[in-house]
């Protein structure tokens, strides 16, 4: 397998390369020199196939021998070691629950895949590998519970004050050993800035082996692609083929991989962006002009983000193509306001509890099957357990969270974050001095 950057189609690296640069100093993302079509007959037959199964067979065929199969196959069997099932919610709408792993958001796909791919491809002897990730809330759990304990690497995470719930706060400060937490006086973006700008400093280069657990590592974005061939092949089996999917949007990376299985044959029908108020990208399919505003607090937090990284990814895969773009992704905001009346609707209507960035998705899809006069299913996915969420719930919808043993465990330890101003200067001082 081999990647150019987006702003430098002629550059061309391994996906070794490519894993643990991360980022092309150029300041692009890495994108694969060719996405081909799987084989039509798998696609015709997803319904014969498990997780596990999709998985090695999406996987192998992007990455193209760069891992021998024996060993992919037992990475993805370690990885990808829990379930990601679609629920009916009433006939045609279905929520895909991506919150059954460790750290209980769909992030485990992305992290757990990526940490074992870092941890093969290292050799004994190398240079310690230094992993930074900013955090708007659930990257950074699963970051933390992917890496946790891998020889020969260090995670620093960042994440912004006030800005992620209680529970997200506990899996990111408190696992000590190879994992430390910043805690940024910022805004995700300004998490997000911070990284990046790391990856280009030269003195920090030659001091360090950086690399990123966000989504603009291109390890991140592949393993996300097995749960949209996966909830496809769940549908398959009770005869629905024309699918949608509708999917909470913060940096893109999610939708980016879905962008990605279509792109490998998946026939996905629609794409929906749900945004909640951080509604760059919406505002773009409406009116054409890209232009990212002050990022906005939301209940929904880790879709807090005004500048998408993976956008670029996705414009690049369309060749920046606007039309043709717009025709597979249509784009919705919703306030703080409409994501609690969603959450209290779903409730009342299937005793189903919703986080807030589920519930944003899931308004987004109604609003958008209402419109149509096809039989199509549509499927929204849920990115992350509700108990992560507690005071956004109404009592009586609090009241029927079951909170999972490993958040109770968790609550019983302490806590260690090192304060940080959004300062690059204050922040590569840490990294040098630590």
């Amino acid at each position: 397998m081999n990647l150019y950057s987006t702003n430098n189609t002629a550059l061309n690296v391994s996906f070794k390369e490519a894993v643990f640069n991360s980022m092309p100093q150029d300041k692009g993302l890495y994108m694969p020199v060719a996405i081909n079509p799987l084989p039509q007959e798998f696609i015709a037959n997803l319904d014969q196939y498990t997780l596990p199964e999709i998985a090695f067979t999406v996987a192998k065929h992007m990455l193209a021998g760069a891992i021998p199969d024996a060993d992919l196959k037992a990475l993805i069997d370690d990885a990808i070691n829990f379930e990601a099932p679609v629920v009916e919610l009433e006939e045609n709408v279905y929520v895909l629950e991506l919150f059954h792993g460790p750290s209980l958001a769909f992030k485990d796909f992305g992290a757990r895949f990526m940490s074992r791919v870092m941890g093969y491809f290292l050799e004994a002897g190398e240079k310690q590998l230094d992993v930074l990730v900013a955090t708007s809330g659930d990257t950074g759990g699963a970051v933390a519970l992917g890496f946790l304990g891998v020889p020969n690497t260090r995670v620093t995470i960042l994440y912004p004050k006030g800005k992620v719930s209680d529970i997200q706060e506990l899996q990111l400060t408190t696992n000590g050993q190879n994992i430390r937490a910043l805690e940024v006086d910022g805004t995700f973006d300004d998490c997000q800035a911070l990284v990046k700008q790391a990856f280009t400093d030269a003195q920090l280069n030659e001091a360090f082996r950086l690399t990123s657990a966000n989504s603009i590592n291109i390890a991140r974005l592949i393993p996300q692609t097995f749960y949209y061939f996966n909830a496809y092949a769940q549908l398959l089996k009770q005869g629905k083929s024309k699918v949608v999917f509708a999917v909470p949007s913060g940096n893109f990376g999610n939708i980016g991989a879905g962008l990605l299985a279509w792109k490998m044959g998946l026939p996905v029908q629609q794409f929906i962006a749900a945004t909640n108020a951080n509604d760059t990208v919406p505002e773009f399919l409406k009116t054409g002009v890209y232009q990212p505003k002050p990022t906005v607090a939301t209940l929904s937090n880790a879709m807090d983000v005004s500048s998408p990284s993976n956008w670029v990814r996705i414009a690049d895969l369309f060749k920046n193509d606007t039309a043709e773009l717009k025709k597979l992704i249509t784009g919705y905001s919703f306030n703080d306001e409409d994501t609690v009346k969603a959450i209290v609707k779903i409730f009342g209507a299937y005793k189903y509890v919703a986080c807030p960035h589920t519930a944003i998705a899931w308004l987004a899809l109604t609003d958008w099957l209402d419109k149509q006069d096809d039989d199509v299913t549509g499927v929204f996915l849920s990115t992350a357990h509700p108990c992560k969420f507690p005071d956004v719930f109404p009592e009586q919808i609090g009241k029927a969270v079951e909170v999972p043993a490993q958040v109770k465990t968790l609550q019983e330890k302490p806590r260690l974050a090192t304060p940080l101003k959004a300062d690059f200067n204050e922040f590569k001082s840490y990294l040098l001095n630590n």
